[in-house]
């Protein structure tokens, strides 16, 4: 594999530490703002786009998972039935791409209606998250385990086959729908097992586009270079702004621009 460094752009590492920011301040994952701002500021493809920020999804997030893996909150029976649905899914969505042609006008065309459904969906799980928890309680203490289980392979499988398309949905989406289907257990643990799913779930996607050579390594380490500081500089000054506000606006966000590539 050679690399053309030639290709490195000191704004490329910006846009990754303004992301990085937001995700600290937010905890709203990185694939939801970065996958669209290479997409629609930059001018990338939306394979090369969504095949970057997997890897990228991948590096950042193996870090909170080892975070919260240290602080005891990681459900990891979630995790596992998550991965049971999601690799496949994975894998599946993977092959469909080689035989489609990942960067073929329809597939791309495909990816980017994709890509501004999950940015909505994920609009959406921001803006409703209690509601939507409130609501499903009164269906989901009524279900046996059993149930509640193969829901949760389910929901893996939707994820394999939404982030391997969009690179987007591993981190709100996934929360959401678990926080509903897991209402007794601490938030912490939700969230926690949510991350360390998306560690394995993007870094086969991201492999797998890699070999499908939709992968811009040059940017994957320009996004990087200003994104972990970002990430680091968000996360300690979290407690100072206004959570719901910057949510809000952030959602409100992701529904314009979501609707702008749906459309």
């Amino acid at each position: 594999m050679t690399v053309d460094w030639h290709g490195f752009n000191i704004l490329y590492s910006v846009s990754g530490f303004v992301v990085g920011v937001l995700v600290g301040f937010t905890g709203v994952g990185g694939g939801s703002l970065m996958t669209p701002l290479l997409v629609l500021v930059f001018g990338f493809p939306p394979s090369i786009a969504v095949g970057t920020d997997l890897l990228y999804a991948s590096i950042t997030k193996a870090s909170g998972t080892a975070i919260h893996s240290l602080n005891g909150t990681v459900d990891w029976g979630i995790v596992k039935r998550l991965a049971i649905g999601s690799l496949p899914a994975t894998i599946v969505t993977l092959i469909a791409l080689k035989l489609f042609g990942a960067q073929s006008p329809s597939t791309m065309g495909l990816m980017t209606t994709i890509l501004g459904i999950a940015l909505m969906l994920t609009a959406i799980s921001l803006l409703f998250r209690k509601s939507l928890q409130a609501y499903a309680a009164n269906f989901i203490d009524h279900l046996p385990q059993k149930r509640i289980e193969a829901l949760t392979v389910g929901l893996g499988a939707f994820l394999g086959v939404l982030v391997s398309l969009s690179s987007v949905g591993a981190g709100a989406i996934g929360a959401t729908i678990l926080l509903m289907l897991y209402p007794r257990l601490p938030t912490a643990r939700i969230v926690g097992a949510d991350i360390a799913h998306a560690v394995p779930l993007t870094l086969v996607a991201g492999v797998g586009h890699w070999y499908l050579g939709a992968v811009d390594w040059v940017l994957l380490a320009s996004l990087l270079l200003g994104s972990l500081p970002g990430i680091a500089i968000g996360s300690q000054f979290a407690a100072y702004v206004p959570d719901r506000l910057l949510r809000t606006i952030l959602a409100s966000m992701l529904v314009v621009v979501g609707a702008r590539l749906a459309i």
